[in-house]
């Protein structure tokens, strides 16, 4: 099962490396303009946010709904071929990727808690990070048009539907049992930590939205860029390894560790968005930042909640969904009223973030 689950990261997140670093390339070559193309890829993460609420008011949440999501999955990347021509043939199909996403990794991240544990999760998901850097090292060298990006898409999507179909047939007895739990979730009684965990991913609206034409604007090479964000990849990679012993601890304290981590890090971006060290100081606050804050809040929601694959469908949601969503949207306006701010910005929703949660974790105190 570990192969299984180290096999589905390394192609699932192959599959966003070409989907956020190739595809929007892809529409600007077939003449899509840069609103256009805003427009169809601010859809998945909206979709991602809707998705989960509808098992919140009663759809399933098991193998059954997980295979259609995979189909679903399948059926997308074909229908980007026969898209490129019409602005909303390409949203139709952008969104009904967002629908296969949105369930197949929360109902995978599930099996990889329940099979791994908290402590084994780091050294399988760091594969994901593998994949992700090594498609878009190979695809660069490649993409000289919008039909070999839409091939790596498409056999990527059948690789990883093929091996998730098997993990879910494998953990398909366990999950059953998962299933017959109530839902316990409230966001409304719990909305400090749900606030607290969505505000950390709009404050990375700066970063992975702006992060390179910010540090080129303030005369840093386009080279030293992709460096920087390699070196991102590697340290995030090294902390998913190494992570183990960390989760052991206190899993509230490291979200209240590592959101406020995340203010330092965008602070430095600010103040010295020139200075090549401390760029890539700030890069190595990653492994703080996304690396253990995913893990340690993934951990931490499976360990709240009894509807677990629920949880991790909102986190994903709410989350990489809605945060995502608006935190591109913030980050557009700051940039273009007050680049100068950028990061100044996204610390301060970063610092809200470290509020948050230490709201929460006083909450959880007294009651």
């Amino acid at each position: 099962m570990s192969i299984l689950l180290a096999t589905f990261y390394f192609f699932y997140f192959s599959i966003i490396g070409v989907y956020i670093i190739f595809l929007p390339k892809v529409l600007s070559m077939s003449g899509y303009s840069a609103s256009d193309i805003g427009i169809i890829f601010a859809a998945a993460p909206l979709v991602r946010f809707l998705v989960p609420f509808a098992f919140i008011k009663g759809l399933k949440i098991n193998r059954s709904a997980f295979n259609i999501a995979l189909f679903i999955m399948c059926l997308s990347t074909i229908s980007f071929y026969f898209s490129l021509d019409s602005f909303y043939k390409l949203l139709f199909s952008n969104v009904s990727l967002g629908v296969g996403l949105s369930i197949v990794l929360p109902y995978v991240e599930l099996i990889s808690l329940k099979y791994l544990g908290k402590e084994r999760y780091g050294k399988i998901r760091l594969f994901g990070s593998v994949g992700f850097i090594l498609v878009a090292l190979v695809l660069v060298k490649f993409l000289s048009s919008a039909d070999v990006a839409l091939v790596y898409l498409l056999v990527l999507t059948f690789i990883t539907s093929a091996v998730a179909f098997n993990i879910a047939k494998r953990a398909d007895t366990l999950l059953d049992k998962s299933e017959e739990v109530t839902n316990d979730i409230n966001i409304l009684k719990d909305w400090r930590l749900w606030i607290g965990l969505t505000l950390m991913q709009v404050s990375f609206g700066s970063f992975y939205n702006f992060f390179t034409i910010y540090v080129t604007d303030h005369k840093v090479s386009l080279d030293i860029a992709i460096y920087l964000w390699s070196f991102g990849v590697v340290v995030e990679i090294f902390m998913l390894y190494f992570q183990g012993a960390l989760l052991r601890k206190n899993l509230l304290l490291i979200l209240q560790a590592t959101t406020f981590a995340t203010v330092l890090r965008w602070l430095l971006l600010f103040m010295f968005p020139d200075n090549i060290t401390l760029l890539f100081f700030s890069q190595a606050l990653h492994a703080l930042s996304f690396a253990l804050f995913h893990s340690a809040t993934i951990s931490y929601l499976f360990y709240l909640y009894k509807h677990k694959s629920l949880a991790q469908q909102l986190f994903s949601g709410i989350t990489y969904g809605f945060g995502a969503f608006l935190g591109a949207l913030i980050a557009g306006y700051v940039y273009e009223l007050y680049p100068n701010y950028l990061f100044l910005s996204a610390a301060l929703i970063a610092l809200a973030s470290t509020y948050f949660l230490y709201l929460w974790g006083v909450t959880k105190k007294h009651s």
